[in-house]
């Protein structure tokens, strides 16, 4: 009976402090450090939230830079986070696939990232080729030259995190909203 009273004891205590206790405490530094990435880093307009920095989301519409596809519950579903887990010869990933390459084609190469989505399904970022290969689209969308939207992407590339880890990149969210504001003020 001693032994089960002993056991009973240190899976409270041990459930405490690390269920509760510790939760807290790291939340809590998190807070304190790092208060913007602890809470998603939202990104804000207005005093309006529109989005997160770190969490993808969709965009259609012809004058805006399109995102990778979802596959995370009916897109972009964080509460869904995961990828399709279908292998490369599924059909049903197939038929996406080409579905995607249709709606996105201009008559070129489509670059992958644009049609297949990353393992999470909630990637917010794209390779600047992708950003690139949507500039004619955008740029006649928005009847601004193709080399104003050019040099947009390229302010937007960011590069590999301290030189080596990952690849360079480009934030869509971050990519729309500065397109939004150039040609909101007609700086062109």
């Amino acid at each position: 009976m001693k032994l089960v009273r002993i056991a009973c004891i240190y899976t409270v205590v041990t459930a405490f402090l690390l269920g509760i206790a510790y939760p807290l405490a790291i939340t809590a530094i998190a807070q304190l450090a790092m208060r913007g990435k602890a809470n998603g880093q939202m990104i804000t307009r207005n005093g309006e939230t529109i989005g997160s920095a770190i969490i993808g989301q969709p965009f259609t519409g012809d004058s805006y830079f399109h995102s990778r596809p979802s596959a995370a519950g009916t897109g972009y579903d964080a509460t869904s986070s995961s990828g399709s887990n279908y292998g490369p010869t599924n059909k049903s990933l197939m038929d996406r696939v080409a579905a995607s390459v249709k709606t996105e084609s201009a008559g070129q190469a489509v670059p992958v990232d644009l049609v297949t989505a990353s393992g999470s399904g909630l990637d917010p970022d794209i390779t600047p080729a992708a950003a690139y290969y949507q500039a004619p689209r955008v740029a006649q969308q928005r009847h601004v030259s193709q080399d104003t939207i050019n040099a947009l992407i390229a302010r937007q590339i960011q590069p590999r995190q301290l030189g080596i880890l990952g690849e360079p990149r480009v934030n869509v969210l971050a990519l729309n909203l500065a397109l939004s504001q150039m040609t909101a003020t007609g700086a062109q």
